[in-house]
């Protein structure tokens, strides 16, 4: 897809999105244009599928009538197979493009109305049923209880809700998502654009489920560095699974993704996202629960781990957590105010011996005291695990300026004599407020992660003894000095243009005063 097609795609959908503006909150209106896009590209999946099963029988699934015994029949048929191969199930009726068609009838024939919300919302709850006892029930399970279509924000009246659902609907109708193009992820690239314009959009709310794709491309390509196939990637808070995917654009193959995330409404825009971007049922499991509380994924260990977790978030730091595998070890738990190290904690439990991991975290974590110092000599110290400490630019998250740092952690470390320090927080473009990682700056830090090469203010191979020396403080400026020298002035080059200036200033009374003379008025000095 063309770099041109794809901004026209973008103007489109957010064309669509401002249909909604005004209506409601951004956040409120991303979970419709998201549910319906989702619908569409179902839709679509389906009717492709029928189509290919049809085609020795000379039909398009279009073709079926559900109201003959012979329709219903086909339809049994390729519900069985669909379900097995889709996970789901749609009727040709309950396509997308007819309901589409429907609401934007004229209503010249007679007996036909536009009316579609009470069907559409039966067809949604329709996709959810018919999955209900196979292997794909949990990945549909409520999957569009976001999408309400009775929600006054919508319209006061029955027929205004109607008519706002049927506009979007037919929008939408005219995009392609050239589905049949395999090369062509046009949609996963749209809902990516959507997702990042409503985060930017809806500042914190929206930001706290969306990792900027630059900073998830820096994590993606930390924790793939030297493989071409992952058996397992795990985030541990994914929000809409954008990260996950992006470790995937990074290497030939992932088995398995994993994930866990505590709000119901991203939790249902992460398996939305997984099954857009044509990640099969089977190759992914996304659990919704709070993730230091109630861990989903017991006993397992991933082989590459990424993560953006909340900043500074408050848990429990119940006492009880002390007979927890995951924290028992460290002899102390994060403190309940800052979650970071809880979260650290967590990853490196479920970390494979041969795997990688990479975190996003407040620069407090390099240097704060108490139990979070603790913790991190034990990691250090005791453990060995910590690869690399990445300091990035302030003001590239939305709705926060503070400045982060990504930690590399690895159980089996090829340099297992020192760490790597990175100081790459001057290195960015700027755009109004917001600052934001160049193609530049995401290859020199992969490049100086990949090669362990210091240099002069950028970055610093501190053996393990120069930690230890500063009582394992992990403070970036410690290690790499961005000091910049002031130019010596030259004071007689000063005095010069000073005398030049002083000169300058006397031609100009000079003139000022010829001029008031003239006039007939005082000077003005």
């Amino acid at each position: 897809m063309s770099e041109n097609n794809k901004k026209q795609l973008e103007q489109q959908l957010w064309n669509i999105a401002n249909t909604l503006r005004g209506k409601m909150d951004a956040d409120e209106f991303r979970d419709y244009i998201l549910g319906f896009i989702f619908y569409k590209y179902l839709s679509e999946k389906m009717e492709l599928y029928a189509n290919k099963i049809l085609t020795e029988d000379g039909l398009t699934y279009h073709d079926i009538d559900e109201a003959t015994e012979e329709g219903q029949e086909y339809l049994e048929a390729i519900k069985e197979e669909a379900v097995h191969s889709l996970g789901y199930f749609l009727k040709p009726s309950e396509l997308f493009s007819e309901m589409a068609k429907k609401g934007n009838s004229d209503n010249k024939e007679e007996g036909t109305s536009n009316f579609i919300l009470d069907e559409l919302t039966q067809v949604l709850k329709h996709i959810e049923q018919s999955t209900m006892g196979t292997e794909s029930e949990d990945d549909f399970n409520k999957l569009f209880e976001d999408l309400d279509l009775t929600s006054t924000k919508l319209g006061r009246t029955e027929a205004a809700k109607n008519d706002l659902i049927a506009k979007v609907l037919g929008h939408l109708n005219k995009i392609d998502f050239k589905l049949q193009d395999t090369e062509a992820d046009v949609l996963g690239d749209a809902y990516e654009y959507l997702i990042g314009q409503f985060a930017s959009g809806a500042g914190k709310k929206a930001g706290e489920f969306y990792t900027p794709q630059e900073v998830s491309k820096v994590l993606a390509k930390l924790v793939t560095t030297g493989k071409t196939k992952l058996k397992s990637v795990y985030d541990p808070t994914c929000g809409s699974g954008s990260l996950l995917l992006r470790v995937a654009k990074e290497v030939q193959e992932v088995s398995k993704f994993y994930g866990q995330e505590l709000n119901r409404t991203t939790y249902n825009l992460a398996r939305m996202n997984m099954i857009l971007h044509d990640v099969h049922f089977q190759k992914f499991d996304i659990r919704q629960d709070d993730t230091l509380e109630h861990p989903q994924h017991l006993g397992q260990e991933f082989e590459a781990i990424v993560a953006n977790p909340p900043f500074s978030a408050q848990w429990s730091a119940n006492p009880l957590h002390m007979s927890d595998d995951r924290f028992s070890q460290y002899g102390k738990l994060a403190p309940g105010s800052k979650a970071d190290f809880a979260f650290v904690q967590h990853m490196v439990h479920h970390l494979a011996e041969n795997g990688t991991m990479a975190v996003v975290l407040p620069h407090g974590v390099l240097f704060r005291g108490g139990a979070e110092a603790h913790i991190r000599q034990y990691l250090i110290e005791d453990r060995n695990y910590l690869d690399a400490v990445i300091g990035l630019p302030a003001n590239i998250f939305y709705g926060t300026g503070i400045p982060t740092c990504i930690l590399v952690l690895k159980k089996c470390r090829e340099q297992a004599d020192n760490i790597l320090f990175i100081d790459a927080s001057q290195h960015c473009g700027k755009e109004k407020t917001q600052n934001y990682l160049r193609p530049e700056d995401i290859e020199k830090i992969i490049s100086t992660y990949r090669k362990r090469h210091p240099e002069n203010k950028y970055s610093h191979v501190a053996p393990l003894s120069e930690v230890k020396e500063n009582d394992f403080n992990l403070n970036i400026p410690r290690y790499v000095d961005t000091f910049a020298e002031e130019e010596a002035i030259d004071l007689q080059e000063v005095a010069t243009a000073l005398a030049a200036i002083e000169i300058e200033m006397q031609e100009t009374d000079s003139t000022i005063a010829s001029f008031c003379e003239e006039l007939g008025i005082a000077k003005p000095f």
